[in-house]
């Protein structure tokens, strides 16, 4: 309990913590709208996905969780900080477990909110675009916004591992965005189809926000709820790397 009490007050002292936090919140939301109103049903025929567009924020609030998730432990290497903490919490593998547990914790909170906004956004603007409201009651949407938020919270924990194995605030946040946005890049340019699938099915940004969809899910890459799991597992697979070089490596 130590441990945890000592994180969350350096993270909610951080100047930037509340800022980062407000930019996920408000991308989230802003950028849903925009979707939104640029997204039109005809009356006959209707292919487009509502409710990914009102959640489509989440592809660029989630590079501002990676800052921050990033942050949380880059910032105390950089400061030199890192030695203090390890100093009064020799238990390593309890610190990074605090500092996964608080920035989840706030990450999770802010997606909630985001999500909120954005589905709000959307009953209000979609209707006059020929779309009928959407409902939390409706399944498939319900899964749909919950799975944004546990979708940020794991992009959130990625990062830490890959913050804790880098080290450095700049290399890692590269790693993360590029881990996100370009290997969904790269697997456009791949010419064989199975080939493009399997990196679509592997790659942790086109495969966790399968959840998302709601509708045309016999043409995605992975189910939504696999495709979270295989995001769960990238950042499973983080965490250990960066708990095992925070173990193995001095501060």
């Amino acid at each position: 309990m130590s441990s945890l009490r000592a994180e969350w007050t350096k993270l909610r002292t951080s100047p930037g913590t509340i800022w980062l936090l407000l930019g996920v919140i408000a991308l989230t939301v802003a950028l849903g709208a925009l979707a939104d109103g640029a997204t039109h049903c005809p009356a006959r025929v209707c292919h487009a996905d509502p409710t990914r567009a009102m959640l489509i924020g989440v592809d660029l609030s989630q590079a501002v969780v990676a800052v921050l998730a990033v942050g949380v432990i880059s910032g105390e290497y950089g400061t030199g900080m890192i030695r203090v903490t390890l100093a009064a919490m020799p238990r390593r593998a309890a610190v990074l477990a605090a500092k996964a547990a608080t920035v989840t914790g706030v990450v999770l909170v802010a997606a909630a909110l985001g999500v909120a906004g954005a589905m709000l956004a959307g009953r209000l603007i979609l209707p006059g675009r020929g779309f009928p409201p959407l409902s939390l009651a409706d399944g498939p949407v319900l899964r749909a916004a919950g799975g944004s938020a546990l979708y940020l919270a794991l992009i959130a924990l990625l990062s830490l591992g890959i913050g804790a194995a880098v080290r450095s605030a700049a290399a890692a946040v590269g790693a993360v965005l590029g881990l996100l946005y370009l290997v969904p890049i790269i697997a456009t340019t791949v010419s064989d189809a199975t080939w493009h699938r399997h990196l679509e099915q592997l790659a942790p940004m086109t495969a966790g926000l399968a959840i998302q969809y709601t509708s045309g899910l016999r043409g995605l890459p992975i189910s939504p709820w696999a495709g979270l799991g295989v995001l769960a597992a990238w950042a499973a697979a983080a965490l250990l790397l960066g708990g095992l070089l925070l173990r193995l490596r001095d501060a």
